[in-house]
């Protein structure tokens, strides 16, 4: 019977996508033959706006077409116009639909480091791309070791995305892990936290040093589902009790804003080490968020 349920909340996410899109191309085709300054700066609140008005329909019929409880604890002052470094945990496709209805315009729009396959999603990809959502290779260490090149021209890609992102206010996302956590994963890593992947310095040192002091705090968000990690299936067919956010906002260090991670062994090792007590306490917050014996 679940099939009765999903089918039309299918559809009408998929109605939803084409009637915000069809202007979202009409701006961003006029943007990208007229590559001025202020015409940019005229078209990217059109575009945003477009986008959140998205999410904010899709939010809404997951909130009619469901009975998930989200619960959100932290940091609450946030501003709209700020530009932020959201750094959170991955388990599912559906952290992405729970962080865009906890931050849609509360902070600028979440913008994400894309794989390079996902601009050939149908429409999306597309909409993505007039949003200035980034492309990359995500190449392997490996390959990299083989390819240098690889390594740089994602490097490139972050520079020039982020020289965008400075004129606009921005929310730059990175699920640190790299990829969705899975009981597998986790002990193939042999990953030293109890509830996370190894984080995945390398990306957030990028941006950091691409943006400067263009951003102007860290939010650290950690995402916990005490029933179980659903799939987007589960969210349409309602078996998602309830979904837990803790928001925390924290300063972005000085000193790492501008260091070689690439050249720099000590700048390396002292940013790692951030990032992994960050991490250290994230962990605990799952803990305590699922209830779990000694927290």
């Amino acid at each position: 019977m679940k099939w009765f349920r999903i089918i039309p909340i299918l559809l009408l996410i998929a109605l939803n996508t084409l009637l915000h899109c069809l202007p979202l191309f009409a701006v961003a085709l006029f943007k990208a033959l007229l590559p001025l300054r202020a015409v940019r700066r005229a078209c990217n609140p059109l575009l945003t706006g477009l986008a959140e008005s998205w999410i904010g329909v899709n939010s809404a019929m997951m909130g009619a077409f469901t009975r998930t409880r989200l619960v959100v604890d932290g940091d609450t002052a946030l501003a709209r116009d700020g530009h932020y470094l959201v750094l959170a945990n991955h388990q599912s496709w559906v952290d992405i639909l729970v962080l865009q209805n906890v931050f849609n315009r509360r902070i600028p729009l979440l913008r994400f480091f894309l794989k390079r396959s996902l601009f050939w999603v149908p429409v999306l990809g597309l909409a993505w791309w007039a949003l200035d959502f980034p492309f990359m290779g995500r190449y392997s260490r490996r390959q990299i070791a083989r390819n240098p090149e690889l390594g740089r021209r994602d490097m490139e890609v972050t520079r020039r995305a982020c020289e965008k992102f400075r004129d606009m206010p921005v929310a730059v996302m990175n699920f640190v892990e790299g990829t969705r956590f899975t009981p597998a994963k986790h002990a193939a890593q042999a990953s030293p936290f109890a509830h996370l992947l190894k984080p995945k310095s390398g990306g957030v040192a990028f941006v950091l040093d691409a943006m400067g002091t263009g951003l102007h705090a860290l939010l650290d968000v950690t995402v916990v589902y005490p029933h179980g990690i659903p799939s987007m299936l589960d969210l349409m067919a309602d078996r998602i009790p309830e979904v837990k956010v803790r928001v925390r906002q924290r300063p972005i260090p000085a000193e790492l804003a501008g260091g070689d991670y690439q050249a720099d062994r000590a700048f390396r090792i002292r940013f790692q080490q951030w990032m992994n007590g960050l991490w250290q306490q994230k962990d605990a917050d799952i803990g305590e968020l699922r209830g779990d014996a000694g927290h």
